[in-house]
C-alpha cells in the first residue's frame, strides 16, 4: 500500500495475527515487515506493510525483499539436506573426502555434520581479513581450509556466523560442481516459485528494503566484554548492516548471511521440511531426508554466543532457551528475522523486517506473531 498500511490476507481464524502485525507497525517496533504462515502446506497468513526505508518514502510492497542475515543459513542447510538426500553427500564423512585441502591444520577428521552444527571449531578466520574477502569465494574458503580450528572439533559448539556458509557451500560446490546459490536457485527456489536469493541479480535491486542498523553500541559483539571468539567473529571483518545496501554484498554469495527474501519465501520454502519433503505439489526431498534436520548433533554452552544452544543438522532445536515442541526446529537472523518449522504440526512461520533489533536469536516482534499463531491453532 502506498501509505505503508498493512496488506495481504489471513484465513479467518488467524485474524488476530493481523492485529498483532499491525500493532508492531503502529508502535514503531517495526518500520517495514512481512509475516507469513503455512499450515499443512497451505499459506494461511501472508502480510506485509510499513516502509522499505527509514525515511518512509518507499512503501513495503508485496514483492519487497530484504537481507535476512542468518535466516539465510536455513536455505544453505536445506540445500545440503537435498544433496545428501540424493545420496551425493554423507554428513558422517570427513569434509576432506569432498574437499581434500580441508585436511590441513589438523582437520582430517572433521565431519560434514560438524560444519552443519557449528562444531567444527572454525567460527571465524584466524588471519585478519577485510569485507572484500567475503566477496572472494576462493580466498574465503581457502583460508578456512588452511587454518587450524579454534577448539577440538566435535567437542563443543560455537556459532559459525559467517563461516558456515562458505564451509557448507564449498562442500556443496565440490560435490555438485555448482555454487551453493546456483544449486539453491535451480533446485529449490525456482521449482517452488520462491522469491529468495543467495546472490542477487542487479535487476532485483529496486525491490530491496534498506536494513536499518540497531542503535549504536548495541550491535553484534558490542555487549560488555565479548569473548575472544565473539570478538573474532564480529570484528574480522566488522559486521556493518549498511554493507547490505551495496551491490557488492548483494551480488556475492554469502550463504550464511547474505540472503535476500521476505516472509512469504521463507515460510513457503520451509514447507518442504514441515510437509515431509513436498511443497507446491512437488516432492523435492524424502521424509527421512527432512527429519535429518531434527537429529541432535551437539548441545551445551555456545562458545561464541555464551548461551546454551542445541543444534541439529543445520537448524536450532528446542531446549531450555527455546521451548518449542519436540518436532520443531528454527533459526533467526541478526536483527530479528525468524523461521520456525514444526514437522509434527506441519506448520511454518516466517518473519522478515528492516528495523534491526540488537539480537541474533530473534526478538519479541516475531515471537508475539508466532504465539498469536499458536493460540489460533490451539483454538
Amino acid at each position: 500500500m502506498a501509505d505503508g498500511s498493512v496488506a495481504g490476507f489471513t484465513v479467518d481464524r488467524f485474524a488476530p495475527v493481523r492485529a498483532a502485525f499491525e500493532a508492531n507497525l503502529t508502535s514503531g517496533a517495526d518500520i517495514g515487515a512481512s509475516f507469513c504462515a503455512t499450515v499443512g502446506g497451505e499459506t494461511v497468513v501472508d502480510l506485509w506493510g510499513g516502509f522499505a526505508d527509514e525515511a518512509k518514502t518507499r512503501p513495503w510492497e508485496k514483492d519487497t525483499i530484504v537481507n535476512v542475515y542468518s535466516t539465510t543459513k536455513t536455505m544453505t542447510a536445506l540445500t545440503a539436506l537435498l544433496v545428501a538426500d540424493r545420496g551425493e553427500l554423507d554428513f558422517d564423512a570427513p569434509v576432506a573426502k569432498y574437499w581434500p585441502e580441508f585436511a590441513a591444520g589438523g582437520k582430517a577428521d572433521v565431519k560434514v555434520s560438524h560444519l552443519m552444527s557449528h562444531s567444527s571449531g572454525l567460527s571465524g578466520w584466524k588471519e585478519p581479513i577485510t569485507r572484500d574477502t567475503l566477496y572472494d569465494w576462493e580466498k574465503a574458503t581457502s583460508l578456512l581450509a588452511a587454518q587450524a580450528p579454534f577448539w577440538a572439533p566435535g567437542t563443543a559448539c560455537g556459532y559459525h556466523a559467517i563461516t558456515q556458509g562458505y564451509l557448507v557451500g564449498e562442500v556443496v560446490r565440490r560435490v555438485t560442481g555448482k555454487s551453493l546459490g546456483t544449486v539453491f536457485r535451480e533446485e529449490i527456489a525456482e521449482p517452488l516459485g520462491a522469491d529468495f536469493w543467495i546472490g542477487l541479480p542487479a535487476s532485483e535491486d529496486h525491490r530491496v528494503a534498506d536494513l536499518i542498523p540497531p542503535p549504536p553500541g548495541t550491535g553484534i559483539g558490542q555487549g560488555p566484554e565479548p569473548s575472544a571468539l565473539m570478538k573474532n567473529m564480529s570484528t574480522n571483518p566488522a559486521t556493518n548492516p549498511l554493507d547490505t545496501r551495496t551491490r557488492a554484498w548483494r551480488a556475492a554469495e554469502i550463504p550464511a548471511a547474505g540472503g535476500q527474501g521476505n516472509a512469504r519465501s521463507v515460510a513457503e520454502i520451509h514447507v518442504l521440511l514441515a510437509n515431509g519433503g513436498v511443497a507446491k505439489g512437488k516432492r523435492l526431498l524424502s521424509e527421512a531426508g527432512c527429519r535429518k534436520a531434527l537429529e541432535p548433533q551437539i548441545e551445551g554452552v555456545d562458545l561464541v554466543l555464551g548461551m546454551p544452544a542445541k543444534y541439529g543438522m543445520g537448524f536450532g532445536l528446542p531446549g531450555p532457551m527455546v521451548p518449542l515442541p519436540p518436532g520443531a526446529c528454527f533459526w533467526g537472523g541478526y536483527g530479528g528475522s525468524l523461521v520456525i518449522i514444526d514437522m509434527d504440526a506441519h506448520t511454518t512461520f516466517g518473519y522478515a523486517m528492516n528495523r534491526m533489533a540488537p539480537t541474533t536469536t530473534g526478538d519479541m516482534r516475531a515471537m508475539t506473531l508466532a504465539m498469536t499463531m499458536w493460540q489460533a491453532l490451539a483454538g
